[in-house]
């Protein structure tokens, strides 16, 4: 690390749990934010803002005006701009170095699964299941760990799957594929800040497990109801059924 880096992220190298030997391991790393929408947006800056090396930006869409409420990533001035090129400009005024790749539509297939292999963590800030059921399929082909992270109305939560962890469970050991009916803020609503406390703690969980430091939410689920501040974590357990990773598939 040069003079300027170890000044940028003396903060958190004082941390003796990170330490230099922590920030080398961001500043090495490759993560790949799928969806820069309310979630991606703040775990896009504050990874970014944290050192993570590369950040590889994927979202299909636009900014629309709609978006400013909540996605704090974009700006007035970049509406009508791609959501990736929007959120790039908001790391690049943030971190200059970060290695910035942008892909500006969905990926599925191979194309999905080339893009997970890349990545040391993906954080999956998508808003629908067909999309998170992909996600895990890939990241467990590819021995990938995974952020998931999900927001409507006044409550949120995260979990965090790590196909290297042979007990770790999978997407679908916690929503069975069938089971669900998507529910989307245009339709329900979300207050602004509910997307931003979960966003950062996907970011917060993606360094961790990059960096080594403290326990992840590996094996649970933590679920925040924001009208009341009340937090649960619960414990999942691996489902020997499960349709991706169960013993009897």
């Amino acid at each position: 690390m040069n003079d300027e880096q170890l000044l940028r992220y003396s903060r958190q190298i004082m941390l003796p749990e990170l330490d230099i030997e922590g920030q080398e391991k961001l500043g090495q790393a490759s993560v790949l934010i799928i969806g820069l929408g309310g979630l991606g947006s703040p775990a896009a800056i504050y990874l970014a803002a944290s050192g993570i090396g590369e950040v590889t930006l994927v979202d299909d869409d636009v900014v629309d005006l709609s978006n400013l409420q909540r996605q704090i990533a974009h700006r007035e001035s970049t509406i009508g701009e791609p959501k990736v090129a929007s959120a790039g400009k908001a790391i690049e005024q943030i971190s200059s170095e970060t290695r910035i790749n942008m892909i500006q539509n969905r990926l599925r297939g191979n194309d999905l699964l080339e893009a997970v292999s890349h990545a040391d963590v993906v954080v999956d800030a998508t808003d629908n299941f067909e999309s998170r059921y992909e996600i895990n399929d890939a990241c467990l082909s590819a021995r990938t760990p995974f952020v998931s992270g999900a927001a409507i109305r006044m409550e949120g939560q995260v979990a965090v799957f790590d196909p290297r962890e042979s007990e770790s469970p999978c997407y679908r050991c916690l929503y069975s594929q069938g089971d669900n009916e998507d529910l989307n803020c245009a339709d329900n609503g979300v207050l602004a800040p509910v997307v931003g406390i979960i966003g950062t703690i996907q970011a917060m969980e993606a360094i961790k497990i990059i960096s080594g430091i403290g326990e992840t939410l590996c094996g649970h689920v933590l679920y925040m109801d924001a009208k009341r501040m009340e937090w649960r974590r619960l414990k999942l357990l691996k489902n020997p059924q499960c349709l991706s990773c169960g013993s009897t598939r």
